[in-house]
């Protein structure tokens, strides 16, 4: 809303809070004269009633929590006393002229004491709470409101030059080792040296959290090694000799050996055929092995007769 407009709003309010004011303030001064106040004090007595419920409201405004729902309290309080002296002065026609008996406000005897205790309590009962509001309201110290998304945005803005200095960790102190003993000696308590005990205020250093130094920009951080497919070859062979052939997947290769997916995938690809090969060269083997062995018998036997055949001859 612009400033036009709740001005605009404010002056309406303050309007009708003063018509009813004069309203209620014919009832009240009434109903003060019936229970025994001069002209003066009958005068006064609706700023007493009235005057706290608007003291009540501001308090309302200004305080928070415990204090505040007890302004809201006084408020509801005074504003049904308010009505209800209102009411009775509707009822009771003689109230109008002042023709009233003194301090008779109801027929009834219970509800006409019930009704002199109310009209005669608020004065004293206005004294009270409205100086314990007023004492509320200026002790008051407003919480100190933070937006979130600023202080979110302000500390996303500031680069890592900007950000504190890491307090460097504290030097652990380190206990010299002590000579074994050479003989069995009485189990005492240790004493603590002076030198080796840390002092306090390292202990404190070492307990305190270290601030957060911000992410580490791209051109400071270490490279990796590049490694050639060679390497990367040598590496997945060792690291998959024992697997089997239905663990020998892109993933498991990328996580062990740590390559790209890509890398990876080739890296399976050359594994897988190898392993091929390898059986195919081991079945080849084994089939033509046992021709290989008849073959060199065969030889053998052959060697043997020509052996035989010259020692006859001799």
């Amino acid at each position: 809303m612009k400033h036009k407009g709740r001005v605009l709003l404010v002056a309406a309010l303050v309007a009708v809070v003063a018509l009813a004011f004069r309203v209620s303030w014919n009832a009240l001064r009434d109903i003060a004269g019936a229970v025994g106040a001069d002209g003066t004090a009958a005068t006064l007595y609706p700023f007493v009633v009235d005057g706290l419920m608007a003291l009540a409201l501001v308090a309302t405004l200004v305080l928070a929590g415990r204090d505040r729902r007890f302004a809201l309290r006084v408020l509801g309080a005074y504003t049904a006393a308010s009505l209800v002296l209102n009411y009775v002065h509707g009822l009771v026609p003689d109230l109008h002229g002042r023709s009233a008996d003194w301090g008779r406000l109801a027929d009834w005897d219970p509800a006409n004491w019930a009704l002199v205790l109310l009209a005669t309590s608020l004065p004293v009962g206005s004294i009270y709470f409205g100086s314990d509001l007023v004492a509320k309201v200026l002790h008051h110290r407003p919480t100190p409101v933070t937006k979130p998304q600023e202080s979110a945005q302000t500390s996303t803005e500031r680069s890592t030059c900007d950000l504190p200095d890491p307090s460097p960790a504290p030097p652990t102190p380190t206990t010299p080792a002590l000579p074994p003993p050479a003989e069995p000696v009485e189990h005492e308590a240790p004493v603590q040296s002076a030198a080796a005990a840390p002092s306090p205020v390292a202990a404190a250093s070492a307990d305190r959290p270290r601030r957060a130094t911000g992410r580490l920009p791209q051109s400071a951080r270490t490279k990796p090694p590049s490694r050639t497919p060679d390497q990367l070859l040598s590496e997945a062979r060792s690291a998959t000799r024992t697997w089997a052939d239905s663990d020998l997947t892109a993933e498991a290769i990328r996580t062990t050996v740590r390559t790209s997916a890509a890398k990876a995938r080739e890296l399976r690809e050359t594994l897988r055929a190898e392993r091929t090969e390898g059986r195919a060269a081991e079945q080849r083997h084994q089939m033509e092995a046992p021709e290989t062995e008849a073959a060199f018998a065969r030889l053998a036997a052959g060697r043997t007769a020509d052996r035989d055949a010259l020692e006859v001859a001799a």
